[in-house]
């Protein structure tokens, strides 16, 4: 075993300092994905630095409708409240279908953000991996990549991101807080998770002196028209194959707006952006959906395994949004 140093954070500033001092710590909150990548030899901290009792825990009601999610919130706590399942039923959606009741107890809302691939390259030390260790190479691009990415990747990384959550607030503009120093800064969440390029193992705007302290959710006046719809390859507690987060506003049958985010597809939870656009105006029928749809995946690239993911996500994103649209006839 690997001898590692344990230091408990007694403020965020005191967590910044103890980073900036060590540049081979981690921090722990839940430590559920953690643990298990120090146990598999892929993560080896010199010292980690327990955050889990910083008092980040708390979930706000914002003046306009919006949330504040503090880092530490665990997510059954999230998926529970009541002005999420009211508001933004998306998140409660995301995180009950993404881990089982244990794990949710224990994984805290920054640490579901900052998850890492499971891809099984990046997982077995005694394989290369450029996300792992730059240069050595992506052996995923010609073995099993049945579960790797469709859009976004490089030459050398296909892995994709785990969340479940992320997806969720990547669809609703969600914001990072995060604590570096003497300074506070705010990110959007969508670009936070870096393109994998040359460099995969960079994968976040953070920097290592920095703590994320919370989540903020803007306001969303359809909110509530919200769910998300994963397909996993059993019917247990499963990583997701492909996944989609969305939140619809339909006004006399035509779509005044829409949020749509995909999962298991990228390096990152991938926002329909070009879908989205191309809804805003049209009816709220399945040809528009799937006219939407397919504009997105035009710039899907599939390996010779995954190419099922394209007409999964399609058939993801077309009942989900026919759903949320009430219509009966689609929302199996």
């Amino acid at each position: 075993m690997r001898r590692f140093d344990y230091h408990r954070a007694a403020d965020v500033d005191a967590a910044v300092l103890l980073l900036a001092d060590r540049p081979g710590a981690k921090l722990l909150a839940g430590g559920t994905n953690l643990t298990d990548l120090m146990k598999l030899g892929v993560e080896q901290p010199d010292a980690l630095i327990d955050v889990s009792r910083l008092g980040l825990d708390e979930i706000s009601e914002l003046p306009d409708g919006g949330l504040r999610i503090g880092a530490g919130v665990r997510n059954s706590d999230l998926a529970a409240h009541p002005a999420v399942r009211r508001g933004y039923p998306v998140l409660s959606r995301a995180l009950l279908s993404g881990a089982s009741g244990q794990l949710r107890n224990l994984a805290t809302t920054a640490g579901n953000l900052l998850q890492r691939t499971r891809c099984r390259y990046f997982q077995d030390v005694s394989k290369p991996c450029n996300k792992r260790r730059p240069g050595s190479g992506c052996p995923a691009i010609e073995g099993d990549h049945h579960n790797l990415a469709i859009l976004g990747a490089s030459e050398h990384c296909v892995a994709t991101h785990p969340s479940d959550l992320a997806v969720a607030l990547v669809a609703l503009d969600a914001e990072l807080t995060v604590r570096g120093g003497d300074a506070e800064r705010t990110l959007p969440l969508t670009g936070f998770y870096l393109p994998p390029d040359d460099r995969p193992d960079r994968e976040y705007g953070l920097g290592h002196a920095e703590v994320i302290t919370a989540v903020t959710v803007p306001a969303l006046s359809f909110g509530a028209v919200s769910g998300y719809r994963k397909a996993r390859e059993r019917a247990s507690y499963a990583f997701a194959i492909g996944s989609v987060a969305a939140a619809l506003d339909v006004t006399d049958g035509v779509v005044a707006d829409v949020r749509i985010a995909l999962g298991a597809v990228a390096h990152k939870p991938w926002r329909a952006s070009i879908a989205e656009r191309a809804l805003v105006g049209e009816p709220a029928v399945v040809e528009s959906y799937e006219r939407a749809i397919d504009a997105e995946l035009a710039a899907a690239r599939p390996l010779r395994d995954n190419g099922y993911k394209v007409g999964l996500i399609r058939r993801l994103v077309v009942a989900t949004l026919a759903e949320l649209a009430g219509d009966p006839e689609l929302r199996s």
